[in-house]
């Protein structure tokens, strides 16, 4: 765990965190939706920062992290095709399918390429026109306008040999799943500023005033995540269940409305299966008739494809909220970085991993959460 002391804003961390703890006067469950904001409060040690009546609970919202199984073994049978380019940004290649990864197909000669943009890939086809390339476009709203342009630009220059494996999802309908999920104890939730900042802030007081949540918009700074925490235990402990912004410098009511044409155009909403949690109703995005052609899914039919998770992953449940990545009984032992069974073991966001690498405790397999 990074010490606050290595924090450079580490004395108005504290500042904030002791005046959390004159705020609250009972225990409160509060989640971030956003794998980002979870690494950054177990790297510099928040949770342990704040008082103790106060829990963290990490939420589904590592895009890697709940991209389903089958998605995975779509890209890795479609991967295996010799005429075949897969590209895929670099933390998907080690997510394990039911059987391969896309690393394991590269390891025995698939041609899988690393690209930093989806307009890379849409290069990589326009310069080989005699191969087929298929991008795989995984994300949250955040990542859903680059990958959008690069269908819209694809379609526009007629290249018949890209297409896009989709698997978007969207944090609102995921709200709504995880406050009506049997056993829930979310009190009130971060939600994650890059999000925010393409699609503002209007779909979340809705939700707030209907589960009678706080929602809190926040950046991943300690100070920016501290905040956002202090904003919504006020709200808790005064019996108000409202959307606010924490983080206004980049965030606005409206978001980006731009990309939210270019989206709309694009994209449609479509029910999505989310790894470890199941089927979501409308929690996703799917391309629309005008761009269907451009569905890898179609064009290698490879849409009935269906997998299972390893009897041993518990990912689902810590993507949920009721289990700590180190309440696994897997965890440290049969699931580490290097022989993970779930992609929140591999993923630079995910909870396992951040636990893995940023808390000193030996694996716990205590029933009750919370006890870390």
């Amino acid at each position: 765990m990074k010490h606050l002391t290595e924090y450079r804003d580490a004395p108005m961390a504290r500042r904030l965190a002791a005046e959390i703890g004159r705020v609250v006067t009972r225990r409160w469950s509060i989640m971030e939706i956003c794998g980002g904001q979870t690494h950054s409060i177990i790297r510099n040690g928040i949770d342990q920062l704040l008082p103790a009546n106060i829990e963290l609970i990490h939420g589904p919202g590592c895009p890697v992290c709940v991209t389903p199984v089958e998605v995975i073994d779509r890209a890795v049978a479609i991967a295996r095709r010799p005429e075949v380019i897969v590209c895929s940004f670099g933390d998907m290649l080690r997510v394990p399918g039911s059987q391969d990864s896309l690393l394991d197909v590269k390891g025995s000669g698939g041609d899988v390429r690393v690209v930093y943009s989806p307009l890379d890939a849409v290069k990589l086809a326009a310069a080989n026109p005699h191969r087929q390339v298929v991008f795989l476009a995984i994300g949250f709203e955040t990542t859903a306008p680059a990958n959008a342009m690069a269908a819209k630009i694809a379609h526009q220059q007629g290249l018949e040999n890209f297409s896009l494996l989709v698997s978007h999802v969207l944090v609102p309908p995921a709200i709504r799943g995880i406050m009506t999920s049997p056993g829930c104890r979310v009190q009130a939730f971060l939600a994650a500023g890059h999000v925010c900042s393409v699609m503002g802030t209007r779909q979340y007081p809705p939700l707030a005033a209907e589960f009678g949540v706080p929602i809190v918009v926040t950046g991943f700074e300690p100070l920016d995540l501290l905040e956002g925490i202090r904003q919504v235990v006020v709200q808790l402990e005064a019996g108000r269940a409202e959307c606010e912004n924490a983080y206004p410098r980049v965030v606005t009511e409206a978001g980006n409305t731009v990309a939210q044409q270019l989206l709309a155009e694009v994209f449609e909403p479509c029910d999505r299966r989310w790894r470890g949690i199941g089927m979501i109703l409308h929690s996703g995005w799917q391309l629309t008739a005008a761009y269907q052609h451009l569905d890898a899914e179609r064009r290698f039919g490879v849409g009935d494809l269906h997998a299972a998770e390893s009897p041993l992953c518990k990912s689902g449940e810590v993507l949920k909220g009721t289990l700590k990545p180190n309440q696994c009984p897997a965890f440290g032992r049969e699931c580490t970085p290097r022989t993970p069974l779930g992609a929140t073991m591999v993923s630079s966001e995910g909870a396992c991993a951040a636990y893995y690498h940023y808390r000193s405790e030996q694996p716990s397999t205590a029933a009750a959460v919370g006890g870390s």
